[in-house]
């Protein structure tokens, strides 16, 4: 399983140079609906998506319930970066993220990872590996180690 360890993300060199002179904005939770209909849009190299509006319809009554969380990257009150997913105890569930500017979603991570936007986390679940995610920290753990952190950090 593909996870991201917070206190392991990787804040490369032009990352921390790129946070100090942004003038972007990290929002929670304030347009969770816009995030995953972000998240849903094609793309290049994507034309389908398996975010349904029955998913997405689901994902916004976790979100009225307090289960699912939004983080919005915010430029000149544009959205042009985000993610959300799924928070369970410690663990959050990362579902799906997007990026309309080059570092947006970068920024949407290190703002839950070294911020602590959405709290104290042990663990995000990035559920399938990928090479932007591996630069970030990301790294695979076995289903059992998976399973095990699971039974601790979700009370």
């Amino acid at each position: 399983r593909a996870v991201l360890r917070p206190a392991e993300f990787h804040e490369s060199k032009s990352l921390r140079k790129f946070l100090k002179t942004n003038e972007w904005r990290v929002e929670y939770d304030l347009r969770f609906e816009q995030v995953i209909n972000a998240c849903a849009a094609p793309s290049p190299g994507r034309e389908e998506t398996w975010i349904s509006d029955d998913m997405k319809a689901a994902y916004v009554e976790l979100h009225h319930l307090g289960y699912a969380h939004s983080v919005e990257v915010i430029d000149n009150d544009r959205l042009i970066g985000g993610l959300y997913g799924v928070k369970l105890g410690r663990v959050f569930f990362g579902e799906s993220m997007f990026s309309r500017e080059s570092n947006a979603s970068k920024v949407a991570l290190h703002a839950i990872c070294k911020k602590k936007l959405l709290g104290p986390l042990s663990l995000i679940d990035c559920q399938m590996p990928n090479a932007h995610l591996q630069s970030l920290g990301m790294t695979l753990i076995t289903r059992s180690e998976f399973e095990e952190i699971l039974s601790s950090e979700i009370k």
